[in-house]
């Protein structure tokens, strides 16, 4: 394209120049002295007549300059993963790789039948579960360590937590209990594309129709505004607002219901907006420092501006759909926790939330950080067993802490740098 503007350019150039040359070569120009007459004495001498002046062809303009073609920016490259020895593995000897065998044991409930995943998964079957040398021997054996780099080489990227909160809540609005969790709309279109371009295999779109056209579904403010048309839509009523927010970004959670029973609300469905940080919002806004933007930051801030507080929720367009689920272990030897994106519960401590499109779901990651707000080293085998609206790019994750107010302070706290190396079956090369 830049090549067709260039040669259009010079064509016009030349077309100009060639115009002012030929305009200039119209022009009378002087030529030689010609040979003089002889004399002759007329009685009457002529006036004399007017010396001719050869017209002065005007300066022809200058060609113009073509100026230079914008640089192509130069193509973002996808994350990548690099072969890797086990001796890159900082701390690798002294994890305790058996707590991390229930949430392997889960990732292979969900991946058992693919090929690549079928010779691992029959070992851990037969492994003696006890023995932390065999169990590190099976690991080593069966697995191979891949660093995971960003797109421009660099090896480091963000590490957050999330966790499993609980809210009080009913089933019926009164009282306390009138802020809503919504299941899916009957209205909320999902569009998968990957039929027609396999590479977006992880994008859904999200609409509804109108008309004859699907339009985007709406925004949290205009699921607010609406909010009437969605109430048929309501699983639960709270009796916080922040709470539902926050249950929002974690994904799940545990409700208590005012009989003390309890259930599970998982994550069903989203609206398509993409997730914006409230946290960033209030630094923007000049209300936080950057550092004093984690969730006990924020619920700070929000019980001293109570009238502020959905203007401060709107900032985020994102809305999260839940289901019901039963509280307890879904099936023998597996974690007991909310559901992941992989469908199988998740292991508080073990779990971490990635970019599929980086780190391929269920593989085991070595993770090695810090704990929240600390230089103290956290290096663990985890699952890359969830995602995250706000989990975007190459080393990128976010810690799965458990539940309750204890893992929640640490979720809230962490923002740490940290590294990733995926662990792919034997014979299993990235693309």
């Amino acid at each position: 394209m830049f090549q067709q503007i260039r040669r259009g350019v010079r064509f016009a150039m030349l077309a100009s120049a060639a115009a002012l040359f030929a305009a200039c070569g119209s022009a009378p120009r002087p030529g030689p002295a010609s040979a003089a007459a002889p004399p002759s004495c007329p009685e009457v001498q002529p006036a004399a007549a007017p010396t001719q002046v050869c017209p002065v062809c005007p300066a022809c303009a200058a060609c113009p300059v073509c100026p230079p073609a914008a640089p192509v920016p130069e193509a973002k490259l996808p994350p990548r993963l690099v072969a890797a020895e086990w001796s890159a593995l900082e701390g690798w000897a002294d994890d305790d790789l058996r707590e991390a065998l229930p949430a392997l044991r889960a990732s292979c409930s969900a991946l058992a039948s693919r090929a690549e995943w079928r010779a691992p998964c029959a070992a851990l079957g037969s492994l003696a579960q006890e023995d932390s040398a065999a169990v590190r021997a099976f690991f080593e054996s069966a697995f191979r360590p891949w660093q995971l780099l960003n797109g421009d080489g660099t090896d480091q990227g963000l590490v957050t937590g999330y966790y499993e909160p609980l809210l009080r809540a009913s089933r019926t609005r009164g009282g306390i209990y009138m802020h809503p969790i919504h299941a899916v709309p009957d209205d909320l279109l999902v569009i998968d594309v990957a039929s027609l371009h396999p590479d977006l295999k992880h994008l859904r779109l999200r609409g509804r129709v109108e008309g004859r056209k699907v339009v985007p579904y709406w925004s949290r403010s205009e699921l607010d505004a609406r909010a009437a048309e969605f109430d048929r839509k309501v699983l639960f009523w709270a009796a916080d607002a922040l709470d539902v927010f926050f249950l929002q970004v974690q994904g799940s959670g545990q409700v208590e219901l005012p009989d003390g029973s309890r259930v599970r609300v998982g994550y069903a469905d989203q609206n398509g907006h993409s997730y914006q940080s409230i946290g960033r919002w209030l630094v923007d806004q000049g209300e936080l420092k950057l550092e004093q933007a984690s969730m006990q930051g924020i619920r700070q801030w929000a019980r001293a501006n109570p009238s502020r507080v959905a203007t401060m929720m709107a900032a985020n367009p994102s809305y999260v759909f839940f289901r019901e689920l039963p509280i307890g272990k879904q099936a023998p030897g597996l974690p007991e926790g909310p559901l992941g994106a992989l469908g199988v519960p998740i292991a508080g401590e073990r779990v971490i939330a990635v970019d599929p499109r980086s780190v391929p779901l269920g593989a085991p990651v070595w993770l090695e950080t810090t704990r929240p707000n600390s230089a103290d080293p956290l290096r663990r085998l985890m699952m890359a067993q969830d995602t995250g609206g706000a989990i975007k790019g190459g080393v990128r994750a976010d810690f799965f802490w458990g539940f309750g107010p204890d893992a929640g302070a640490l979720a809230g706290r962490m923002r740490q740098q940290g590294r990733m190396w995926v662990l792919l079956p034997a014979g299993v090369t990235p693309p």
